[in-house]
């Protein structure tokens, strides 16, 4: 049985969220993997994700990992991030496709006529860089990490809950939108912790600690 599973569904880097949990936990084995039955005998799960939420919902069916993803965010820590994030709820305007529908709400585009900064200029699609993450409520993932923390953002949707307890944190980019969700032993975000320098391995360390 390995201590973290990263979810293998043949989108993103996985590599470099494996080597960031094995420097952060180097006492840790942390495997990579396509195989439901190792997703299961994991203690803890991570489940990232890049490209479109369309092909990311279709190669995750085609590996047989919808249950294995149901199964872990029911029962273990759970860590989703940026498309691993928005799978986990229940619609997406990217391709008009269902999510795994384990937490309410949906995922939208960045709405173009919000796309404007305080100096007037427009503001890019994708959201692409550095920005400040507001901490919502006290949680153990924010354990050693300063509200208004930047972390590294690459995305052009933003998942919107049904509930306002799920909302973590959240982040301004022409709007106020939500950059974290927590529900019990769930914590997703939208930036990459991975890539996020040491506010980014202090939340991966914090993950491998954590006892929901």
């Amino acid at each position: 049985m390995s201590d973290v599973a990263i979810i293998d569904y043949g989108m993103g880097n996985l590599r470099s969220v494996a080597k960031a949990i094995e420097h952060v936990a180097p006492d840790k084995q942390v495997v990579v993997t396509s195989d439901p039955a190792v997703v299961a005998a994991a203690g803890r799960v991570v489940f990232p994700g890049q490209g479109a939420m369309p092909d990311c919902m279709r190669e995750l069916e085609l590996r047989g990992l919808r249950g294995a993803v149901f199964d872990a965010a029911a029962s273990k820590p759970f860590l989703g991030i940026c498309i691993g994030q928005q799978m986990l709820f229940g619609h997406s305007e990217e391709g008009d496709v269902p999510g795994l529908g384990i937490l309410p709400g949906n995922v939208v585009r960045f709405p173009d006529m919000k796309m404007v900064a305080a100096d007037g200029s427009r503001l890019k699609v994708p959201h692409m860089g550095w920005n400040e993450v507001r901490q919502c409520h006290a949680h153990p993932m924010w354990d050693g990490i300063p509200d208004g923390e930047r972390f590294y953002f690459v995305h052009s949707y933003f998942v919107v809950p049904d509930e306002g307890s799920l909302v973590a944190a959240e982040t301004d980019y022409g709007l106020r939108f939500t950059s974290a969700v927590a529900r019990a032993n769930i914590f997703a975000v939208q930036f990459h912790p991975e890539k996020s320098a040491q506010a980014g391995l202090r939340m991966l360390a914090n993950f491998m600690s954590w006892a929901p």
